[in-house]
């Protein structure tokens, strides 16, 4: 071993890197050796950004990008080495086994490793899948290449499979670029994240944005032209003819590396971890995608991808890792999207998770404006509300609006992280002016419209 400590980071974005960052700012250069492996060409960049690169919001990848290896370097003394892969952990020699492009593969020793391998996206084996023109959309690379053949092959038409947030902003994307757009997907309604009512809140602002929104309609192949490029998105109903195709059909945790080296892996697929991010592996952490997390409503292990998660796990791994103590409270699935203008949010638990989690629940939903009524800009939203029978206590929210409705959602999910009952929201003294909100908020009117409900 070195005469310095040495952690490894295996994953170069939101989770390897806040844990590396944070671990240098409690232990300097003289007393703890950083070694980064990224097997991509980038490094902290903003994957939630990609469909605004694609749809041109965001003029440019650099843009995206928050510090890149070079200042990583220079700047934090981390050894950042990009387009290079952990092959192999071997927990009893303490290696990783690396490979760089075009270079044979060796040893790396460490002390402490920090695995952050991020989650794997969802691509079923049909056939065509792996034709050009088909994409996926999981790192600044991938959004590249489809903003790049966009720009230089002119699509006409595009077909986007699958309904969640990454389809809807893909789906958004391809409006603004002026093409046709049609989004396929196998469920009943779109954002199956959100209970179907609200789901078809959903489809409805899609349908009159101009996408050709097709439900129930699981895919079954790509069908290719003669020089194996894709040209149509083919269904157990219908065939769609296309130019480009964006798969958004969701990521599994990447826990792939972790699991052969025999790190304990949870029910969920990611890895298991506890609150200070510790594996089952003595010296070896992980934060990410790639883990399973437990959730604050259900008390139930599960695998949500979202950057505030692994930014928010890495930051305490990275905090223990330097000698500090930290924990991570859970998460509550918080999340929030844009589609031409609508707004979808949600936090804690739909129907759904709620039964499956063996509660007993009411809902309420109302039909409300985003600002005052008389004021001009007021837009139409939609709230929906669940709490258990016996506690009171509020167990979900979801948000389908349009502008100044989504952001809402943040006091729903500040109230489920706190476990307050739907009395406590109902009462809570939220901020008031014309061109904010009614002078009854949105959501103190449905919070209580539950109350007396129960």
């Amino acid at each position: 071993m070195n005469a310095r400590p040495r952690l490894i980071v295996i994953g170069g974005d939101a989770a390897g890197m806040s844990a590396a960052s944070q671990a240098r700012r409690l232990r300097g250069v003289e007393d703890l050796e950083i070694l980064a492996l990224e097997r991509g060409p980038h490094t902290s960049y903003s994957a939630c950004g990609i469909p605004y690169l694609v749809g041109k919001t965001v003029p440019s990848p650099e843009e995206l990008i928050s510090r890149d290896p070079a200042t990583f370097r220079r700047d934090h003394g981390i050894d950042v080495r990009t387009s290079t892969e952990a092959e192999e952990i071997d927990l009893d020699r303490r290696t990783v086994t690396v490979r760089g492009a075009g270079e044979k593969a060796r040893e790396e020793p460490f002390d402490q490793l920090m695995v952050a391998t991020g989650a794997v996206p969802v691509r079923p084996d049909l056939p065509g899948m792996d034709a050009p023109g088909v994409f996926g959309v999981q790192t600044l690379s991938d959004g590249i290449a489809v903003r790049d053949f966009v720009d230089t092959e002119r699509p006409g038409t595009a077909v986007v499979v699958g309904g969640g947030y990454i389809g809807l902003e893909m789906a958004e994307a391809f409006v603004q670029r002026g093409m046709r757009v049609h989004l396929v997907e196998a469920a009943p309604e779109p954002m199956t994240t959100l209970d179907p009512g609200m789901g078809r809140l959903v489809r409805d602002a899609l349908v009159k944005m101009g996408v050709e929104v097709h439900l129930d309609e699981p895919v079954t192949g790509i069908e290719t032209a003669s020089d194996g490029r894709a040209r149509a998105v083919v269904t157990e109903r219908a065939s769609y003819r296309t130019d480009i195709v964006v798969l958004g059909l969701g990521v599994r945790p990447g826990s792939d590396l972790a699991r052969a080296a025999g790190i304990e892996i949870g029910p969920t697929g990611g890895v298991a971890v506890d609150a200070r991010m510790r594996t089952s592996a003595e010296g070896v952490w992980a934060a990410g995608d790639c883990v399973q997390s437990l959730h604050r409503v259900s008390q139930e292990s599960v695998s949500i991808a979202l950057g505030t998660h692994a930014n928010k796990q890495g930051r305490v791994a990275g905090t223990n890792i330097g000698g500090g103590y930290a924990r991570f409270g859970g998460v509550l699935g918080t999340a929030i999207s844009k589609v031409c203008g609508l707004e979808v949010a949600r936090t804690g638990l739909n129907e759904r998770e709620a039964e499956r989690a063996g509660f007993e629940f009411e809902t309420a939903a109302l039909e409300s404006t985003t600002r005052a009524g008389y004021y001009p800009g007021a837009a139409t939203m939609t709230l929906k509300l669940l709490a258990e029978r016996r506690s009171r206590r509020l167990l979900g929210a979801q948000i389908v609006g349009w502008e100044n409705a989504g952001k809402r959602i943040d006091v729903l999910a500040a109230a489920l992280w706190n476990s307050m009952s739907v009395e406590d929201v109902a009462a809570m003294d939220l901020g008031y002016a014309p061109p904010f909100s009614p002078v009854w908020d949105p959501v103190l009117i449905t919070a209580r419209k539950l109350a007396e409900s129960m």
